[in-house]
């Protein structure tokens, strides 16, 4: 055996603990053009195919004539559904792993039936992606227009209450007597608020690149938050053998939400590559991009009674949100101000109706963003009712169990939020009525609110591979949409083994490696976080057992309390001089790599006993141009409460992203639908206004301190998707606050604050 390393280890590569401010270790590969995404794979053999869609709301196609099309020079196919290869003809072999329980998913060219505007009818496959779509411009279709109904204001009055739950969602509970307390109550508030329809908008448009082997087997890199979804639906509709199906992913150009299901462009390259028994890129254009999951349109109710100081007596909180006709999609809308309020009588009643439009899907906080924005403006119209300061009405009802289920929490800094937060914003200062602060012809305006959004787990593996050179790669099948989570894989494992993160790999996005649940909910650092930590926990255990048998180790005799690991060694904590590398110990035992598999999953039963929630506390500041109603945001400080916080760096990343999103639904992101021919019209980047760098102001985030030793094994709730929740309606409550206009319906636009 070789002699074992005594001399002391000097830090001379990058160390990485929790709390560390790491920067992005995929960051070099994105920024020099190194990072490829499921559009940028390509062969000499690849075909290109272009989707043609649906012209009318509902309806039969009565006749495609693809003549024209197919003289085009470079066309290979037109494939529609009288000329497609056999699907499955089973509804539930078409549902992917996170699709509604009720309904029968989109199969796209299945029939003639139309049952939405801008559905994809036909693909022309080509030697090029321009000879595609100048092909799909010459088809010819006839349709058989029938009745629809696109309007969710004439629709909400056939709404009804799901009856089957879809993972994640919690149907509402009533406590006490939420309508008579109302009633009694010497002051109340009531009105109807309302979210317009907001659309995905993420730089990369969706695609998929399948390579067709002559063995039939086929590799697929999808645009997606879960290869095993992908891989799970595009076997299961298409008829694949499991085993001969690839998918990958390894970089996302932004999701949240929207890649959580396999959109219908995966189903379409994987049909086209089975027809022809060649390779095919689809992708879709930015107008497609409209063409499937948004987030619902909102109307909700919302009563609040209270005592003269303030004391809530009553929260009756209903709301209706679109659905697909073939689907049953809902979210949790109305359970967040009930469980985060003290009062004995609440109310909450949830339906969905349908409209004739694609499924919606679930955006960033998905139920949370729409229901507590919604009604955290209500609590600031209770403020101003009371004559009390918004943030003072939320100390005098703040709860110290969560509500609904009167369940203690595992942990909840939301106190510490609400000082942290406002000391920082300098709140003290702020006047309480509106249209008293003003600079020039701006008026300025102030305003709060709170946020709370779940913590959650789920079961992840993970496998740790130590190689002979001393390097150590840590695989789980994962996504990364921009969150960070190669970053967060490697400042783990590199803070578990003490190995340099120069020494580390993150491998994830490929359904060759273990198991993952779809990246969302912000449930990733806490699922596959704790699983990393737990794999290369097992990997060192394994790997000082070997040691400590090996003939002559200075190890031999030291139990696991008597060592530490760092910096790729294993050393004696009472004479750190002492001990041995890792690729050492490997090469002693005759090893070339040292592998281990782990999964880390919640407690069910801890799960069930607790509430587990992040929380946060938003300040916004407001400026309007009383002569033109130009609003901006000039200022935003976000207290957050989430846990043990892996890397400040990117978790206050995330949390700026959670402020932009809030920003546009508070301010400017509506999808605009012409109901008279049921089309969402605001199809393109011009006109559906996300905002740009001119529109976000200084963002100040605070992580407030907190201990959870029971929401994850490492302590971590998830920060993805709390910034966004709570922080529109601060925008909102900070226009009231300079202009003295409460406006119910979002987002605030100029025609509102003028009229």
């Amino acid at each position: 055996m070789r002699e074992p390393s005594t001399m002391t280890m000097q830090p001379t590569m990058t160390k990485a603990r929790f709390g560390t401010p790491l920067s992005r270790v995929d960051g070099p590969a994105k920024v020099t053009g190194q990072a490829k995404y499921a559009a940028e794979f390509a062969r000499a053999d690849l075909l290109h195919g272009h989707v043609h869609t649906a012209r009318i709301a509902k309806g039969k196609i009565k006749r495609i004539d693809m003549a024209r099309a197919l003289d085009v020079a470079g066309v290979v196919d037109v494939i529609t559904h009288e000329n497609r290869p056999h699907v499955t003809w089973l509804p539930i072999k078409m549902k992917d792993m996170v699709a509604p329980p009720v309904g029968s998913p989109f199969r796209a060219l299945y029939g003639p039936d139309i049952i939405y505007s801008g559905q994809p009818i036909a693909l022309v496959v080509a030697e090029s992606e321009e000879i595609a779509r100048y092909a799909s411009s010459l088809l010819e279709v006839e349709y058989e227009w029938a009745e629809f109904r696109t309007d969710l204001n004439e629709a909400r009055e056939d709404g009804f209450s799901p009856l089957i739950p879809r993972v994640g969602y919690h149907k509402p509970k009533s406590r006490g007597d939420g309508e008579g307390a109302f009633a009694a109550s010497p002051v109340q508030v009531a009105g109807e608020y309302h979210l317009m329809p907001e659309h995905h908008n993420p730089m990369e448009m969706f695609a998929s690149t399948v390579f067709w082997e002559n063995d039939g087997t086929i590799t697929i890199y999808d645009k997606t938050q879960g290869v095993k979804n992908s891989h799970w639906y595009v076997c299961s509709a298409l008829g694949f053998d499991r085993d001969k199906v690839r998918v990958l992913s390894p970089f996302v150009g932004g999701a949240f939400g929207s890649g959580l299901r396999p959109q219908y462009q995966l189903y379409l390259a994987g049909l086209a590559a089975k027809k022809l028994e060649r390779s095919v890129r689809v992708v879709m254009t930015r107008q497609e991009m409209f063409g499937h999951g948004y987030q619902p349109e909102c109307y909700q109710t919302v009563k609040l009674g209270a005592e003269e100081d303030g004391r809530l007596n009553a929260i009756v909180n209903s709301a209706v949100t679109a659905t697909s006709s073939f689907e049953h999609y809902m979210e949790t809308i109305v359970n967040w101000g009930a469980l985060t309020y003290r009062c004995e009588n609440a109310k909450l009643d949830y339906e969905i109706a349908a409209i004739d439009t694609f499924t919606p899907c679930d955006m960033r906080a998905p139920g949370g963003a729409t229901g507590m924005n919604l009604f955290e403006i209500a609590m600031d119209e209770l403020a101003y009712a009371c004559g009390i300061d918004p943030l003072e009405l939320r100390l005098r009802n703040y709860a110290e169990r969560e509500q609904i289920k009167d369940k203690p929490w595992t942990s909840r800094a939301l106190r510490e939020c609400y000082e942290q937060g406002a000391r920082r914003f300098g709140w003290e200062k702020r006047s309480h009525e509106p249209r008293s602060m003003r600079d020039g012809r701006e008026l300025i305006g102030w305003g709060m609110a709170t946020g709370v959004w779940e913590a959650m787990m789920g079961p992840t593996s993970v496998r740790a591979v130590l190689s002979a050179d001393g390097s150590l790669k840590v695989g789980t099948a994962t996504a990364d949409m921009g969150p960070g989570t190669y970053t967060m894989m490697t400042q783990i494992a590199a803070a578990t083994t003490g190995l340099p993160v120069e020494k580390i790999t993150a491998e994830l996005g490929d359904t060759e490696l273990p198991f993952s649940p779809v990246e969302g909910g912000s449930w990733t650092a806490a699922s596959t976080g704790s699983a990393v930590q737990k794999a290369c926990e097992s990997l060192l255990e394994e790997l000082f057992d070997k040691a400590r048998h090996l003939d002559g180790c200075p190890l031999s005799g030291a139990h696991h309390d008597d060592i530490d690991f760092a910096d790729g060694h294993i050393v004696l904590k009472d004479n750190p001089a002492i001990g041995m590398r890792f690729d050492e110990i490997l090469a002693a035992a005759g090893m070339d790599e040292l592998e281990v598999k782990e999964m880390a999953r919640p407690g069910v039963f801890n799960m069930m006993k607790k509430a587990r929630n992040t929380h946060s506390a938003v300040f916004v500041e407001v400026r309007v141009d009383e002569e033109v109603g130009m609003a901006r945001v000039t200022r935003i400080v976000d207290a957050v409460a989430a846990g043990r916080i892996i890397n400040p760096k990117t978790a206050r990343s995330q949390i700026l992203g959670g402020c932009v999103f809030a920003i546009g639904m508070a301010l400017t992101e509506e999808t605009l639908a012409d109901h008279r021919i049921g089309r969402f019209m605001n199809h393109n980047l011009a006109e559906y206004h996300v905002p740009v760098n001119a529109d976000v102001p200084d963002i100040d985030v605070i992580f407030v301190e907190e201990h959870d030793t029971e929401v994850s094994p490492i302590g971590v709730k998830g920060v993805g998707e709390i910034g966004i929740v709570g922080t529109a309606a601060a925008i909102a409550n900070a226009l009231f606050h300079a202009t003295g206009k409460r406006i119910r319906d979002l987002p605030i636009t100029i025609d509102k604050l003028m009229t």
